[in-house]
Parts: structure tokens; C-alpha cells; sequence
């Protein structure tokens, strides 16, 4: 195992044109922002640094993401707020199902996105050709997850096709500086596991996860940075350092989310450039003294 080198934020602010950011975990968490949250936004504002929050949350569009985040104290507009949301429209056009019926588990803006990309949303209870996993909240749980399990199996015993579509893959959050939820990931791996049961020999159905890991989320920040001189700032080596590392970017590694105070890796494969207890102001030879 080795050991990481740790870093601070202004040496990142200085080496790299371009910072991105996770927002749960770096900045916030669901009860609020984190320590030295509010002070580098402010640092980055003043110096006209460019900089992009990159959110697997797909729960809130982001104007909705860029009010709540002004409503605690951090002043981030909505142009640098790149979600796995946003990318529902190009994975929509791809495959062709502007038009499709689609059933939306998750909370008004969750809805939004795919009405956005053009599906047409139906209840639960109706039939469907897309199920879209875009938040963990804003419907009965059990009660959803049944309805909609009993759909897919009810096309699946007639021949019939579905696309499952799971905009942000992770698993959990931080719902507080000592608290965890589970996320519409973890949705999409109960359903994936009972379709396996269901239909043993069938290895093809399981989720399009679009967010980090996976490069569109990357793509899209490339687009509107026009450098790939960025660096990740992360809290989860799954998502946010082995998305980073597999687009070719350097990536830090923070200990204030899912991670926890993580210094040392093993696993060479999502090995993270940095690590960073937090991004409030540090010095780590001062500490390490």
C-alpha cells in the first residue's frame, strides 16, 4: 500500500486551470455546507477562476441546485453546475426514444429532465418503454419500487423490451457530517438483483448508468472548460477518482464524504493523484509538525 501525497487547495488553485468539484461530500452535504464551503467558492468568485461543480445528483435541476446552494451561503450560479441530469437528453437522442413512455422515480426536477429530453412521463402503474432511477426520494418507497417491479416483470413475461436508465450511479451520500443515505443507485440494485433472480439467463438487464464514472459527465466539462487542464476534487474513489483517472485527469481524493480520511491506497488501478482532508484551508506540513 502506498501513501498518498496530500495537497492543498490553493497549491490546486495554482497548478490547474481548471478545478471541478463534487458537490456531496466537497461542498455539502444534505443538511448543509461543509467547512471552508463558502470561504473558496468566494476565493474562486473574486479571482475569476474557472471552475464547474460536477453532481451525480440527478434530483435537482441546476437553477433548483444553484438556489440552494446561494440559500447556504454558497454563490455558485447555475452555469458551472454540470449534473447527470443534464446528460438524460444526449442518452435520449442516441437511443431514440424521443416520445417514449417513461415512468420517473424521483422528485419534480427528476421529471423535468426526462420531460426535457423528451420522454413523455407516466404513473407507476402504467405501461412504460423507459424506467429513468433519478433520485431515491420525492415517492413512496416500497410501495413504487413494487408497482414497478411488477411492470417490468409483466413486459419481460411478454417479450416485451425496456430501457433502464440510472443518470447517478452511486450508492450513497452524506446526509450529514456523520450520517449516510442510500441513493437511486442502490434502487437499481435491488430491481437489478430481482430481474437476475427472475430471469437467471438473461444477463442484459441491467441500468445505463450515465453519471461519474463514466466519461459523458467528463465530456461535458471539456466542453465548456475547453482545456483538459482540470483536476477532480472528490470524496469517492469508485466515482469521482476512477471517473477522473479513466478521462485522463488528475484527481484529489478528500476525506470530509464517503471516503472518510483516506491517506493511503491499495488499489493502483483508482489511485487518486492527491489527497485532501478538506478543502478548508490547510497547511499539511503545519499539521504533520
Amino acid at each position: 500500500m502506498k501513501k498518498l501525497p496530500e495537497i492543498t487547495i490553493e497549491t490546486l488553485i495554482d497548478r490547474y486551470e481548471v478545478l471541478l468539484l463534487d458537490a456531496y461530500g466537497v461542498l455539502v452535504h444534505a443538511a448543509g455546507r461543509l467547512a471552508g464551503a463558502a470561504e473558496l467558492i468566494a476565493k474562486l468568485n473574486r479571482a475569476a477562476k474557472p471552475y464547474y461543480i460536477l453532481t451525480n445528483d440527478a434530483s435537482r435541476l441546476p437553477a433548483t441546485t444553484a438556489a440552494r446552494f446561494q440559500s447556504i451561503g454558497l454563490a455558485i450560479e447555475a452555469d458551472r453546475i454540470i449534473t447527470s441530469g443534464d446528460l438524460l437528453k444526449g442518452y435520449f437522442t442516441k437511443n431514440r426514444l424521443t416520445g417514449s413512455r417513461c415512468v420517473v422515480l424521483g422528485p419534480e426536477d427528476s421529471v423535468s429532465y426526462v420531460e426535457l429530453a423528451g420522454g413523455v412521463v407516466v404513473p407507476p402503474a402504467e405501461t412504460f418503454e423507459v424506467l429513468v432511477i433519478g433520485d431515491e426520494s420525492g415517492f413512496p418507497f416500497l410501495e413504487t419500487v413494487d408497482t414497478v417491479l411488477t411492470g417490468l416483470i409483466r413486459k419481460l413475461d411478454h417479450g416485451e423490451s425496456v430501457h433502464l436508465v440510472l443518470p447517478n450511479p452511486d450508492l450513497i451520500y452524506p446526509k450529514s457530517v456523520q450520517g449516510f443515505g442510500i441513493t437511486g443507485g442502490g434502487i437499481a440494485l435491488i430491481l437489478e438483483a430481482a430481474l437476475h433472480q427472475r430471469y437467471p439467463a438473461r444477463r442484459n438487464l441491467q441500468f445505463d448508468r450515465l453519471g461519474k464514472p463514466h466519461a459523458a459527465i467528463f465530456k461535458e466539462a471539456l466542453r465548456r472548460s475547453g482545456t483538459r487542464d482540470m483536476v477532480m476534487i472528490g470524496d469517492q474513489l469508485a466515482t469521482d477518482i476512477h471517473g477522473a483517472h479513466a478521462f485522463g485527469l488528475d484527481s484529489v481524493l478528500v476525506g470530509s464524504g464517503v471516503s472518510g480520511r483516506v491517506t493511503i491506497i491499495a488499489d493502483d488501478l483508482i489511485r487518486p493523484t492527491y489527497a485532501m482532508r478538506s478543502i478548508r484551508h490547510e497547511n499539511p506540513a503545519r499539521r504533520s509538525g
